[in-house]
């Protein structure tokens, strides 16, 4: 699975970039996308997805 970021919502504060073990998400056009490639939710590192944790907006990163 892979998570993504709704653009509409995205305030483009950069919180979840730094916090993304798999280097999957990087800007485009003022808003943070997600590379579903690279996305594992972290599975494999942490108990929950780290860019949700930090995102100060509620419900911006959500399940694809």
């Amino acid at each position: 699975m892979a998570l993504k970021i709704i653009a509409s919502t995205c305030t483009g504060c950069s919180a979840c970039e730094p916090e993304c073990p798999n280097v999957a998400i990087r800007e485009k056009g003022g808003v943070f996308i997600i590379d579903p490639n690279k996305c594992t939710e972290c599975a494999d590192q942490y108990d929950a997805p780290q860019c949700q944790a930090v995102c100060p907006v509620d419900g911006c990163i959500v399940k694809v």
